[in-house]
């Protein structure tokens, strides 16, 4: 195996590379009869796609999913679902100079340790446009689990911070998923400078999974909070995990900890116990810095658009969970 594939019950493999052709994924384990809505898939990846929002990449895709099997007359077939999205705005010139430099905080080296050979173009398969293939993936594992919600948003990007979770998970927290809508234009102004700077920051995201079932999560090594740090640890940028109180339990006593369960962020002995998710996820800054941001097309804080890969790895973590429970129970 090279690491392409990630779930049990129901898998994605992704394919591709970010100046190649396209990026494609092929879904398995959806169960058959599901409703689906190709416009609803458009409209995910559109949350995702590349030159969207002030202040972020430059670079245009439409990110139109082309659903290739799986899927008849509006619904799943229980066949692998596979979607191919087209590259249709590289400019693969830019990185000519790459082709015998290595960027430190990239995988420009590893890969060519690893493998010998590496597409220098906008990063190959480590570029964050692979993770097209996330989204899609999550939006077919939310057919399986339809009532439970998933929702992340910011906590701190640069000087913004929000440390409470929101009252209402159902508003659009939208253009850059931060909860206060009052700091919208600061938000903008503070990223295009950081582009027009060459600079970037890294951040924080909380990610909520509401009206949660409980028994999801093995007792050993497939622990739900080991499946779920894994998922969202394979992205790209993603430096951390925590659930619950996370690090705050180094600086407290058991005494307090113990006396409320919400401080465990919904998941006791690796299971889920019903009670709301809390996970929350740190992201390094940008690798792309000074002149090379600046003449290039990169993002100065890479959270906004990370949102909906964050939400979707959570989905398929616990759709997994969900099948392999009602694999128990039957």
């Amino acid at each position: 195996m090279r690491g392409n594939s990630f779930g049990k019950m129901i898998s994605i493999t992704s394919f591709g590379e970010s100046h190649g052709p396209g990026i494609g994924v092929v879904v398995d384990g959806v169960p058959g009869g599901l409703p689906f809505d190709l416009q609803a898939l458009a409209a995910e990846l559109l949350r995702r796609a590349p030159g969207q929002v002030a202040g972020t990449t430059a670079r245009k895709e439409s990110d139109l999913p082309e659903v290739l099997s799986g899927v008849f007359e509006g619904k799943t077939l229980g066949t692998p679902i596979a979607v191919f999205i087209r590259n249709t705005n590289q400019r693969s010139k830019d990185y000519n100079e790459l082709e015998g430099q290595y960027r430190p905080g990239h995988a420009d080296e590893t890969t060519m340790k690893k493998y010998g050979i590496r597409d220098h173009r906008g990063g190959g398969r480590s570029s964050g446009r692979e993770t097209i293939s996330r989204v899609v993936g999550g939006f077919f594992a939310g057919l399986v689990i339809p009532n439970i919600k998933v929702k992340g948003f910011v906590t701190k990007m640069g000087p913004f911070e929000h440390f409470e979770i929101p009252d209402n998970l159902d508003a659009d927290f939208s253009p850059y998923h931060f909860p206060d809508a009052s700091k919208t234009t600061e938000i903008r102004d503070y990223l295009l400078s950081l582009k027009k700077n060459g600079e970037s920051r890294g951040g924080r995201v909380c990610i909520v999974a509401s009206n949660m079932e409980a028994g999801l999560g093995e007792p050993a090594f497939d622990k739900l909070k080991a499946d779920l740090a894994k998922g969202l640890m394979s992205i790209g940028a993603v430096v951390s995990f925590s659930f619950g109180l996370g690090e705050e339990m180094a600086n407290l006593e058991g005494s307090i900890v113990s006396k409320e369960r919400s401080n465990f962020g919904g998941i006791e002995g690796g299971i889920s116990n019903g009670d709301n998710l809390l996970l929350n996820v740190t992201f390094k800054p940008t690798s792309t810095v000074g002149d090379k941001a600046r003449a290039g097309r990169h993002d100065p804080c890479i959270i906004p658009r990370a949102i909906p890969v964050v939400e979707a790895m959570v989905k398929l973590v616990l759709a997994d969970h969900h099948l392999r429970q009602r694999a128990y129970e039957n």
